[in-house]
């Protein structure tokens, strides 16, 4: 519970910042008809929004078990993350048409000391926010928070490419604005399917854990015979683990019972990021020849 309401203290720092930063970008922009500041405006929008989501998300997925859900609402988190890469995406469309438009439409790009004044700050604010958001989410191992640090380091990429726009303009070569907003989307659509990737993997019940690790580590506790059928799920702190022991034929019930919680203990203690460990007893076989 603790790390989740750590989580959505730094999701709500980062909204302020994202939503300073993209104000600044977008009313500029739009007052120098700039397209490319205009678009990577409305990209540093989105990450505000995407915190907004982030926190909703977190909140949900904190709420403890029920009869509906069993087993938890951490997946709500995964979901959260994949309405980034949605908002991604729709970022990108946005930016695409807006570049045709102007594409069909030149306008008078007016450039001055202010609008690179403009981009450093917005630069500086976003490389802030991004290394924030990477730390705190290594510390607190969130999803969550790791995907919304690339959403953001996008914004770092993107607002070089629009100051390089910016000197080109300047220099007597406007096209190259709406040049800078394509390429902006390209990173966009990158990131997007990166976050999407990661979702899904937990979403699919992707493996977590190397399972010759465990098997190397649980056959090596007293009582067991073998182990196999080894599956694992969930996210990076929060991954959860089923397998098979196979143990003497002879061993009783509560030594079987022993077995079992030595197994889930040892797993808990070597992977930290375990939580759950679901052991099936088997008896034991001498395989013939």
């Amino acid at each position: 519970m603790m790390r989740l309401k750590k989580i959505r203290r730094v999701l709500l720092y980062t909204f302020f910042l994202n939503i300073a930063v993209a104000a600044a970008k977008i009313i500029y922009g739009y007052s120098i008809q700039s397209i490319s500041m205009l678009s990577d405006g409305l990209h540093s929008f989105f990450d505000g929004i995407s915190n907004i989501i982030g926190i909703a998300g977190i909140w949900i997925a904190s709420q403890p078990p029920d009869e509906d859900h069993p087993y938890g609402h951490r997946k709500f988190e995964t979901l959260a993350t994949t309405a980034i890469a949605v908002l991604i995406f729709v970022a990108g469309i946005e930016i695409l048409r807006e570049s045709y438009q102007r594409l069909r439409t030149p306008a008078d790009i007016e450039v001055s000391l202010a609008s690179f004044m403009v981009m450093a700050a917005t630069l500086f604010a976003n490389i802030a926010v991004m290394k924030y958001e990477a730390k705190k989410g290594r510390e607190l191992k969130s999803d969550f928070l790791l995907a919304d640090s690339l959403h953001t380091k996008t914004d770092i990429f993107i607002s070089l490419s629009v100051v390089v726009s910016l000197i080109a303009v300047k220099i007597g070569y406007p096209v190259v604005d709406v040049l800078a907003a394509v390429v902006i989307t390209v990173f966009i659509a990158r990131m997007g399917f990166e976050i999407l990737k990661s979702a899904t993997a937990v979403l699919t019940d992707a493996a977590r854990i190397n399972p010759q690790e465990i098997r190397d580590l649980v056959e090596k506790l007293d009582g067991v015979r073998e182990c196999h059928e080894i599956r694992t799920r969930g996210n990076e702190d929060h991954v959860c683990i089923d397998l098979h022991v196979l143990v003497n034929p002879e061993t009783t019930t509560r030594e079987s019972h022993d077995v079992a919680h030595a197994v889930e203990e040892t797993i808990k203690k070597h992977f930290p990021s375990v939580i759950d460990v679901v052991v099936h007893i088997e008896p034991y076989q001498m395989k013939r020849e």
